[in-house]
């Protein structure tokens, strides 16, 4: 080929490699920035609600932390930036294998962007560093194990139940300042229970109050009988449940039947949900101290969605339901806000973003522990009750500063 010929090709070549650059640069600056690849993925936002269908919480969880994920997707109009919201759901069986299988499928085969609920320590843990591996989405409603935003923290999960730390040193901080200053703890004898009694102890020495003993029990025991005399032996002013699920029933069940709260003292339980005092009854549950973020007619925020959630299920939600709710909320108008679904965005603007947990503001630390004010409760006698699932009256206000630990406690590299 002639000399003038390679040159004049030579050109034309060089001017079409700079329309295309052009063109790509173009392209970029009209995507919003960061947005060049993001988008959402698999043309929709797929949440998966893991849960206890059918064990020992399904409750407080199961089909009602579906419903609640549902109603969130509603509430949001179905679609996000134009694409469908499917919620799909899975029974854990409160195994964290099973619950490890089913979320590696979900996000290898399934799509699944983002996972909520989780109930049972174990099981969210093993999910948590499958999401940590994939770069997918945790939404923990149900585990309550403060560890979840300490040493196991991850920058894509976020923690909405109330955790360890807030439900037994929140409380017993709470009741030792109103004036009964000394307990006795009744402990299951495993690590959860162990932590909530360190921390309830913890919390009632720096409230000047004093800890007259403790015993622990193997889990799901069904006689407390020797507890209970002990604890009635020590003629302590509360007697602290670190327990939760069958445990804490069985407990408040015999306290009752000991005549506990007739003779003076406290029951306080730090796991309690409104379906346990829903299943023991009134009678048997009168007087006894809970402490909790959520609570159907603390305002109208929640009166409004608990009486919706009545209309579908016949009972009020409790916490861990309303708080896949305002997890999934919260999630999806983060997908909204960044365009995307990708899991690092999107949890980077939650941690950004307010957040309404039913009318008590709150907000996400870089560690992702979710912060609102906790109440101390009192169940209520009977009489006192005027409707379904009228059981609770407010004692005090437990403001988040004092129930969740502070981010240099917590042991979590991200707050660094």
């Amino acid at each position: 080929m002639p000399k003038a010929r390679l040159k004049r090709s030579s050109k034309r070549s060089s001017k079409r490699s700079s329309l295309l650059l052009c063109a790509a640069a173009a392209l970029s600056l009209a995507l919003p920035a960061g947005r060049a690849a993001a988008q959402i993925s698999g043309d929709a936002v797929r949440i998966g609600v893991l849960t206890d269908m059918s064990g020992p919480f399904s409750d407080i969880g199961g089909k009602g932390s579906v419903l609640a994920a549902e109603m969130a997707a509603q509430d949001f109009g179905g679609t996000v930036k134009g694409k469908p919201i499917q919620i799909v759901s899975a029974d854990h069986q409160n195994k964290p294998d099973v619950g490890s299988s089913i979320a590696r499928a979900w996000f290898d085969r399934d799509g699944i962007d983002a996972v909520a609920d989780l109930p049972v320590t174990s099981v969210a843990l093993a999910v948590l560093e499958i999401t940590r591996e994939k770069k997918r989405t945790a939404l923990i409603a149900g585990a309550a194990a403060s560890d979840l935003t300490g040493r196991f923290c991850s920058p894509t999960s976020t923690h909405w139940a109330d955790d360890s730390t807030a439900l037994a040193s929140g409380t017993a901080k709470a009741v030792t300042k109103a004036g009964e200053a000394s307990w006795f703890f009744i402990t299951a004898d495993y690590a959860f229970g162990q932590a909530m009694e360190r921390d309830a102890t913890a919390a009632v020495t720096a409230a000047g109050g004093t800890v007259k003993g403790h015993v622990r029990h193997p889990l799901a025991t069904p006689d407390f009988s020797s507890y209970l005399l002990q604890a009635q032996a020590s003629q302590a002013q509360v007697i602290g449940l670190a327990s939760a699920g069958g445990d804490t029933i069985n407990a408040i069940k015999q306290a009752a039947e000991f005549g506990i709260a007739g003779s003076g003292q406290r029951v306080a339980g730090f796991l309690v949900f409104l379906s346990d005092v829903h299943s023991v009854g009134l009678p048997v549950a009168k007087g006894l101290l809970v402490s909790t973020g959520f609570y159907w007619d603390q305002n109208e925020a929640a009166r409004a969605f608990g009486k919706r959630f009545f209309a579908k299920t016949g009972r009020m939600p409790t916490k861990q339901q309303a708080s896949v709710y305002a997890s999934v909320t919260q999630y999806l108008k983060a997908v909204d806000a960044t365009g995307t679904d990708e899991a690092g965005p999107v949890n980077r603007t939650m941690r950004e973003m307010p957040v309404d947990y039913f009318g008590h503001p709150a907000s996400i630390r870089a560690d992702g522990r979710v912060l609102y004010d906790l109440t101390l409760y009192e169940v209520k006698a009977p009489a006192e009750s005027k409707a379904p699932y009228d059981y609770y009256k407010p004692l005090a206000t437990i403001p988040a500063a004092e129930a969740f630990r502070s981010e240099g406690e917590s042991g979590c590299t991200l707050a660094r």
